[in-house]
């Protein structure tokens, strides 16, 4: 038995393993992600992981800013190709299916989309909410609400296994400070959240918000008096709360994405400390 021992000692090296493998939650599936800007975008740090997690990536851009989409997915860890997708033009519904498609390449197969549009004219938000017109609301609407309809019918065709659907949502329970018809538009995506749940079902196909805390982004800086909601988060939400880090965002986004929640749909999931939960 002595002599066994040493001779097992001796040779333990050989079958340990002498690589660990990381496999992600995303492994192998292929994911769409719309809305990165610049590589401050909530966006961006889903995609960003995503990748670590195994996910093939594609990016939608839009107008003037898709040049600028192209650079920053160049600083993605995998450097990801970047479809034309303006939520506006009808035409753009079936050839960012097609672009998608071929970039995946196979049978296209796509198992999951980022909704993180949103946009409103200035005279929509600030301190007078009898300032915008229906032309200004409608913009908001469609661009930030109807868009994830949008995004639906473009995708779902190619989400032949199911899948998951995730946006980015703010809380509007309650009424913000200057967030005015963005926040009806927030609204307005949230109920269409859960009519698309609705639909989708019998497909398979999940769909979920994340109601995020304030983060420091471009769209963040549109929104006059954002400072004051940066005064309070951090103190009343329990779990604290840091404007400049979106991480807990991307891996919750990450998370839905993922097959781990199998049965949760037309679901808003609060990544923002707990603040949402606590009174004055």
């Amino acid at each position: 038995m002595y002599l066994l021992a040493n001779e097992l000692r001796r040779n333990a090296n050989w079958f340990r393993p002498t690589t660990v493998y990381h496999v992600g939650i995303l492994d192998g599936k292929n994911i769409v992600i719309s809305g990165v800007l610049t590589d401050a975008s909530l966006a961006f740090g889903v995609a960003q992981l995503a990748q670590q997690e195994g996910a093939n990536v594609v990016l939608t851009g839009a107008g003037r800013g898709l040049s600028i989409t192209e650079r920053t997915a160049r600083k993605l860890t995998k450097p990801a190709p970047v479809v034309e997708f303006d939520v506006t033009v009808d035409a753009h519904v079936e050839s960012a299916r097609n672009a998608v498609k071929q970039h995946f390449g196979d049978l296209g197969r796509v198992d999951g989309v980022l909704h993180s549009i949103g946009f409103a004219p200035a005279v929509c938000l600030g301190d007078d909410f009898m300032a915008a017109t229906w032309a200004d609301v409608a913009v908001a609407m469609q661009i930030s609400a109807y868009s994830l309809k949008t995004l639906a019918e473009s995708f779902t065709p190619l989400m032949t296994n199911g899948g998951s659907i995730v946006g980015l949502d703010f809380d509007n329970t309650v009424a913000w400070p200057a967030y005015n018809w963005m926040g009806v538009a927030k609204s307005a995506l949230e109920s269409t959240n859960r009519y698309l749940a609705k639909a989708l079902g019998a497909k398979q196909i999940r769909c979920n918000l994340i109601a995020a805390g304030p983060i420091r982004t471009m769209a963040a800086k549109s929104i006059p008096t954002f400072g004051s909601f940066e005064d309070v988060w951090g103190e009343r939400a329990p779990l604290g709360w840091d404007v400049n880090n979106s991480n807990s965002v991307a891996r919750s986004c990450v998370a839905m994405l993922s097959d781990w929640f199998p049965s949760t749909t037309g679901e808003i999931i609060h990544v923002d400390g707990g603040f949402h939960a606590m009174g004055a």
